[in-house]
């Protein structure tokens, strides 16, 4: 006979509580404690752990549909032995999270194939880990969702919103040259969430050429400083992953 069936005004409180996982562990903490003839104390925290533990998962998978990642790309899943000029050593500090307390920026840079937006979103998935809202978009989606919102007299909100995220990845920057007023949109999020909050970058472009995509040279000048300042910079160098044999189908640009 379950705990539901003997004690159903327990039962009826954990779920008016809300407390979902020591409803769900209830039974089989129930006869681990009188198997193992734990005090009541010992049997409570069991169940306050199995409580937190579920909180956690939920609140896990809550930030990780709002990231909007692009499959399972994790730092243990990246093949390092493909390119082995790749800084792993940075990676790995990266991957720490240490850069999102220090509100640092990211930018990692390389030809097209070479691990960039899969090193982004592995960053990306351990913020989630260490509790961090994370969001993960391209230059062209931003762009688009900036002008939907001025559509629609929320274009503020919208940008105080992004600015508020932890970690803002934004993939393919320069993949497409950014004109009036994407250019504005780009400086004007970038000048709210600098010192104040991270974002990585992902180019095909080196640092040098990210002018060029600037319709506004001194906006592109302006909005460069501050990405490029106290930043992380990883630049990728060697083969694509995508004309490696089939067993590296999963690594991406």
């Amino acid at each position: 006979m379950t705990t539901t069936q003997i004690l159903p005004e327990l039962t009826e409180g954990l779920k008016r509580l809300k407390l979902s996982g020591m409803l769900e562990y209830l039974d089989s903490r129930n006869l681990e404690a009188v198997n193992n003839q734990m005090s009541y104390s010992e049997h409570l925290t069991l169940l306050v752990q199995d409580e937190l533990l579920t909180r956690e998962q939920r609140h896990y998978e809550r930030r990780y549909r709002k990231a909007k990642f692009k499959g399972q790309k994790t730092i243990e899943s990246f093949d390092f032995l493909f390119n082995p000029n790749i800084n792993q050593a940075l990676v790995k500090d990266l991957a720490t999270c240490r850069f999102i307390k220090e509100k640092y920026p990211v930018l990692i840079m390389g030809p097209c194939g070479t691990g960039k937006s899969h090193i982004a979103q592995a960053l990306g998935h351990c913020g989630l880990q260490k509790g961090y809202e994370v969001l993960c978009t391209t230059q062209s989606k931003l762009s688009e969702e900036l002008q939907a919102a001025k559509a629609i007299n929320s274009y503020r909100k919208k940008i105080i919103a992004l600015a508020k995220i932890p970690l803002l990845i934004i993939d393919d920057f320069g993949l497409k040259p950014l004109g009036s007023p994407q250019d504005e949109d780009l400086h004007e999020l970038i000048a709210e969430r600098y010192e104040q909050s991270s974002t990585i970058i992902t180019s095909n472009l080196a640092l040098n050429e990210w002018g060029q995509i600037f319709n506004n040279q001194l906006l592109g000048v302006a909005t460069i400083d501050r990405l490029q300042h106290n930043s992380y910079q990883l630049v990728l160098k060697g083969k694509s992953f995508r004309s490696a044999p089939c067993n590296n189908k999963n690594q991406t640009k």
